[in-house]
């Protein structure tokens, strides 16, 4: 899995505040390879870009060039024969490059020249189309991958996200389920399923997708796992999005999580502090200096 599979591979592009993710989005950072999280900062991604016309799929993935294998003298640097017979990068390795750099309508042009057009590359073509707001050209590529390649959750998800960005919520919500069932195991997939059902105002069911999510992994709702784009809810749906965050943070024994997702709900006038303190989610906290300070610089408002 290269660089890239790894940090777009499942954006968040479905959560409210800094992330409409995812992850993973979106497109959901983990290193130095994009900016944003889930609830994370949301990634700057270009204007709308112009379709680029792609060939049509085919199936099978071009063959992974060997890793150099470790030499066995002393000198540092390779020999020069080395050097000079090293293949050229690949059309996917170059596009994973540029869209690392966030240089997405250059990495689909790398991407489209590619041979085989492998479910993957098709995945990679939709990222790049949806983190610059072509969601038409988005959509074409998931679904060409997903031709190719039925039962990729990961694809299920990315394609979800774009619905969800519509505001197509039922459609997405569907395509979520059905990525569930494949890869039950995926925080990701149960995170943006939960911020999907927070936004039709199904909090309950909400919830209990967050608390699966952190059961998965603790970290979901901190940790860099995507691209993502701007989320257009209202400040109403942002605010209980991270109530209810803050609750599974808690749950998920992350008091740092809880704490900042507060704060950000009531920034949105979700809650107040009375509503916060007849909370028992939140009773295992209260004593911490954190949420004691958000509660003093709430009261002295």
């Amino acid at each position: 899995m290269s660089k890239f599979d790894a940090a777009y591979g499942l954006p968040a592009l479905f959560f409210f505040t800094a992330v409409f993710a995812v992850a993973s989005v979106p497109l959901a950072a983990q290193q130095s390879t994009s900016s944003p999280t889930p609830d994370q900062p949301a990634v700057s991604a270009p204007g709308p870009a112009q379709a680029s016309p792609v060939p049509n799929p085919q199936a099978q993935p071009p063959a992974p060039s060997p890793a150099p294998s470790a030499g066995t003298g002393t000198s540092v640097n390779p020999p020069l024969q080395y050097i000079t017979n090293s293949p050229p990068p690949t059309q996917e390795q170059i596009g994973d490059s540029l869209s690392i750099r966030q240089r997405y309508q250059a990495a689909i042009a790398a991407y489209s020249k590619a041979s085989p057009l492998t479910p993957a590359i098709w995945n990679k073509m939709g990222i790049a189309y949806q983190m610059m707001f072509a969601v038409k050209d988005a959509l074409h590529c998931y679904e060409a991958s997903l031709k190719l390649d039925p039962r990729n959750a990961q694809v299920m998800n990315n394609l979800a996200t774009v619905y969800d960005s519509q505001k197509d919520y039922r459609k997405a919500e569907k395509l979520y389920r059905k990525a569930l069932k494949i890869d039950p195991k995926s925080a990701l997939i149960h995170r943006n399923l939960g911020s999907n059902l927070m936004a039709q105002h199904k909090y309950k069911k909400g919830d209990e997708s967050y608390r699966a999510a952190l059961k998965l992994n603790p970290n979901i709702f901190s940790s860099h796992t995507g691209a993502s784009v701007q989320n257009p809810a209202s400040a109403q749906d942002r605010g209980a999005l991270h109530y209810y965050m803050a609750r599974g943070c808690v749950s998920a024994g992350n008091p740092e999580c809880a704490i900042h997702n507060l704060r950000l709900a009531m920034n949105e006038g979700f809650t107040n502090v009375r509503k916060i303190a007849s909370d028992e989610s939140f009773a295992s906290i209260r004593d911490l200096p954190g949420f004691q300070q958000l509660i003093a610089s709430q009261t002295a408002q």
